[in-house]
């Protein structure tokens, strides 16, 4: 009868262990995971926020050429303003926070968009050695802007997968912090890439 009771003990305490185990790598997979986005989530940050530092010099370039554009160039400097003080904090992140930062890169990309195409009406403008190089670095930074957010989704997709499956849902149930993280949303029309600049 005792080497019952010591068998059964034994048994528990292997599942128990076996259980901690799971239990412990799981959380580990999603602290490594969670870690991930973060980072994702800040060389994003980065470079919506080197479009926004670019923003200053096209505007002083412009007026010097544009005088008459001062509406399009304040709906740039108000866009701009807006987009940079959207503040979202990655480790609690909501699908309204992302809506909200998306909207507000966004209007700004739109009144980015609307002051190159006034740049096309005047073609020594286009010619500015300042003008070119921001063209370079904007383009740049757009391109850079794109794959950021497609690493950034990417690492999402392995987070939320780690934290909606069995067993990773039941450990993220203990833990708050484990939340499933909202992705970029490609804005209305995006399927239609615009030419920002003429050739």
């Amino acid at each position: 009868m005792k080497g019952k009771g010591c068998i059964v003990l034994v048994v528990i305490a292997v599942i128990i262990a076996i259980i901690g185990f799971s239990v412990s790598g799981r959380y580990n997979s999603m602290v490594v995971a969670n870690n991930e986005v973060l980072k994702k989530w800040a060389n994003v940050e980065t470079v919506y926020q080197k479009r926004a530092n670019l923003i200053p010099n096209l505007e002083r370039t412009v007026k010097s050429y544009a005088k008459y554009e001062q509406e399009t160039l304040t709906q740039v400097a108000e866009a701009r303003a807006k987009a940079t003080s959207v503040n979202v904090d990655p480790t609690n992140m909501t699908e309204a926070d992302m809506a909200k930062f998306q909207a507000a890169q966004s209007q700004l990309s739109g009144a980015l968009g609307r002051l190159l195409m006034v740049v096309e009406k005047y073609p020594d403008l286009k010619a500015d050695q300042q003008y070119i190089n921001f063209q370079r670095e904007y383009t740049a930074i757009e391109n850079s802007i794109r794959s950021e957010t497609v690493y950034y989704n990417d690492s999402v997709e392995k987070f939320n997968n780690l934290v909606e499956q069995f067993p990773g849902n039941i450990v993220a149930a203990f833990f708050p912090k484990f939340k499933v993280k909202p992705t970029f949303k490609s804005d209305a029309g995006a399927e239609k890439a615009p030419s920002v600049f003429s050739e």
